[in-house]
């Protein structure tokens, strides 16, 4: 019944799913490039060398103020973690004001006043925007640092890269980081549990004594503001904030392989393939061919109408969206080119990736790619500088990368000189088809099989730390006299016995999930023999409902109701409602597959693949195979928190994963024998 239940959820989260990502605006037609004329900000820099940048706005009655402190990134080796750490750990309190206090005024001013490892943030209404920058400025430069509020910290950083350890996105960018800039560079270093516990609060105030200081910081203020006002305010808040002299560091080249090759990270937990094509690039704004890059990359991945999309999306449904991005840095750029794939489709993904990424480099882009692409970058720039916050990041920019008063004014005028070789140069040079890592963080039991088969590049192996690792075992060898029956009759003694599994001849359970914000109920009955009711509400409302009463049934979702008939009906007979699991003897014990750590049998039954744990006996996954917008996709399900309920143990919490849904069912109610009658099946 478990499995019907959740065959049901999938296609309710495939059709949000699907209603999510139905719209796709078109892209504005190109005209002539306006002419910009950006407002003037004020500048003046305070004696301890912090420079103030100002741009006056009155169409509302509020004002900011974006503290950066624009220090070199720094390697913080086997303390990696404390700059973090230490932004964390600002504004809680200062010499003069308490934790407490300080937030209490803040909300009663309806104020916002942030602070991180490289800078601060503030914002109110007029009115209160003197006495908001004052707490802001005495935050930057009074901070104090409590044992208290640091223990708390370890515990929450703890906490948050435990929870990271499943994650298979998180782990893909920290093996990413990790191999792509190297491990002694701050880019490529990551935060550790045990960097975590090396860290002490004397190491977070040195620190913050060492390097937040006002000499290589700028304060960018907009707003309502009287500019001659303002600068006296500033001089009196953060005239006496003192300089220092910040460390040198030299940071470490990155470097490509000579070569394309696939870095692989086996994650048994994974249900699609996280795929980024990575290379460094040495680019920086303001660069001769940096629009040109800028262009290339638009009309690669820069959106819902480029050329990856079009391909993986909307031609192959391998992704719900497959994107490219050129990262501009002063000290280590990057270009990724990602989609996030079903497993059974990664190696042909990879091959698609590849074949648009050197189609680009290798074959000059259409007039009518080139102009779209100008049009949209065009309408961006025109939106965006109409907004105070635009002007004052231009000055900033202007500042941090030395360039010339002109660039932004100019900057239409370099998009629309952009030819079509440029274009295929700056292809050629930044998208390193030829020399790129191609990173897989997947389920390597259901994937290499197929890369192997179908890509040339060499593979090499790396654990979820980054480390060299060994091709992973795809599978164990399954002992002597174990079946699908054995290991079905060990999972019911796990959850009580086969006496009081027998015993059971009704349940119902009431569970909560939340879809895209939306609360639902799914209320599930069955009895034996076989009868089962799936009802699922939210809103006031019925979304669907599945009755099977042993010999017949129907599905009913937005007042159409269907009966079952066919396979699907065949199926619901097949079923061993209250407890499905009684079918899978009739499976076929497939492999021992390591889950989470610990080995679990796999049957495999009809479209779905079941997993018992070896040790406890427990089920704790299953994978459903279901037709989608995208196409065939498997459904994960994880069962947990298992409870007794009149001597038999039932999973309270069960995790369903269809493509960006994640929903988490908690049972909220569950009766045994009692609760259901032959009402609920009709």
């Amino acid at each position: 019944m478990k499995t019907k239940i959740l065959s049901f959820v999938a296609i309710l989260a495939i059709t949000f799913a699907a209603t999510a990502q139905r719209d796709l605006n078109p892209q504005p037609k190109p005209g002539p490039a306006p002419k910009i004329k950006l407002g003037k900000p004020e500048k003046f820099t305070l004696s301890n060398g912090l420079q103030v940048i100002m741009v006056e706005n009155h169409k509302l009655p509020r004002a900011s103020a974006n503290l950066t402190i624009d220090n070199k990134p720094v390697f913080e080796g086997s303390k990696a973690g404390l700059s973090s750490m230490m932004g964390s750990l600002l504004g809680n309190g200062t010499t003069s004001i308490s934790k407490d206090d300080f937030n209490e005024k803040i909300d009663y001013l309806g104020a916002n006043v942030s602070f991180f490892q490289s800078g601060a943030f503030a914002s109110s209404l007029k009115k209160y925007f003197p006495e908001i920058l004052g707490l802001m400025a005495d935050g930057v430069k009074n901070s104090v640092f409590t044992q208290e509020e640091f223990d708390k910290e370890v515990e929450r950083t703890l906490e948050g890269l435990k929870s990271n350890e499943k994650s298979v996105t998180a782990i893909a960018r920290r093996v990413e980081d990790y191999l792509t800039y190297g491990k002694n560079h701050p880019f490529g270093e990551y935060t550790s549990p045990e960097s975590v516990k090396n860290i002490t609060l004397a190491d977070v105030k040195n620190n913050y004594n060492t390097y937040y200081k006002p000499n290589n910081a700028y304060l960018v203020i907009v707003g309502d503001i009287n500019p001659k006002e303002t600068k006296k305010l500033v001089k009196k808040l953060f005239g006496d904030w003192k300089k220092g002299n910040i460390p040198a560091y030299t940071m470490p080249k990155t470097t490509n392989p000579t070569t394309t090759e696939i870095n692989f990270v086996n994650m048994p937990n994974a249900v699609q393939s996280e795929i980024a094509v990575v290379n460094n690039v040495d680019l920086t704004l303001g660069d001769k061919d940096y629009y040109a890059a800028l262009l290339a990359n638009n009309i690669l991945g820069g959106g819902g109408t480029a050329r990856l999309f079009m391909n993986l999306r909307e031609d192959k449904g391998y992704t719900y969206g497959s994107y490219s991005r050129l990262s501009q840095s002063r000290y280590a750029g990057t270009f990724r080119a990602t989609a996030s794939v079903r497993n059974m489709v990664t190696d042909s993904a990879v091959v698609e990736l590849q074949k648009e990424i050197n189609k680009i480099r290798y074959q000059k882009v259409s007039e009518e790619e080139l102009k779209n692409a100008k049009a949209k970058y065009v309408g961006d720039f025109v939106m965006d500088v109409q907004k105070p916050r635009t002007v004052a990041n231009f000055a900033l920019n202007i500042a941090r990368y030395n360039l010339p008063d002109n660039f932004y004014e100019k900057y239409l005028a370099n998009i629309n000189a952009v030819t079509l070789d440029d274009v295929q140069n700056a292809a050629i040079k930044y998208f390193k088809g030829d020399k790129a890592r191609i990173f897989i963080t997947g389920k390597g039991i259901e994937v290499l099989d197929n890369l192997e088969k179908t890509t040339d590049y060499s593979i090499k192996y790396f654990d979820k730390l980054g480390n060299a690792s060994k091709k992973p075992e795809m599978s164990l060898p399954i002992p002597a006299g174990v079946t699908a029956t054995t290991v079905v009759d060990k999972y019911f003694e796990a959850i009580g016995g086969k006496d009081k599994v027998a015993a059971v001849k009704t349940v119902m359970s009431v569970s909560n999930a939340k879809v895209q914000g939306i609360e639902i109920t799914l209320t599930s009955k069955s009895a034996a023999p076989n009868k089962a009711s799936v009802v699922v509400t939210g809103m006031g409302q019925t979304f669907s409902k599945q009755i099977f009463d042993g010999t017949k049934g129907y599905s009913e979702a937005q007042g159409r109701r269907k009966d079952l008939e066919g396979k699907e009906l065949e199926e619901a007979k097949a079923r061993k409602s209250p407890f499905e699991d009684e079918a899978y003897k009739a499976g076929t014990l497939d492999r021992i597959e390591p889950v989470d750590g610990n080995n679990a049998y796999v049957i495999k039954y009809n479209d779905t693949e079941v997993f018992y744990d070896v040790k406890s006996g427990l089920k704790i996954k299953s994978l459903r195979t279901v037709k989608s917008p995208q196409g065939e996709v498997k459904v994960p399900t994880t069962f947990g928190d298992y409870k007794e309920v009149n001597g038999v143990k039932f999973p309270h919490k069960t995790n369903v994963k269809q493509g960006p849904m994640d929903l988490n069912f908690v049972i909220k109610e569950i009766k045994v024998n009692e609760g259901v009658s032959d009402a609920d099946f009709q």
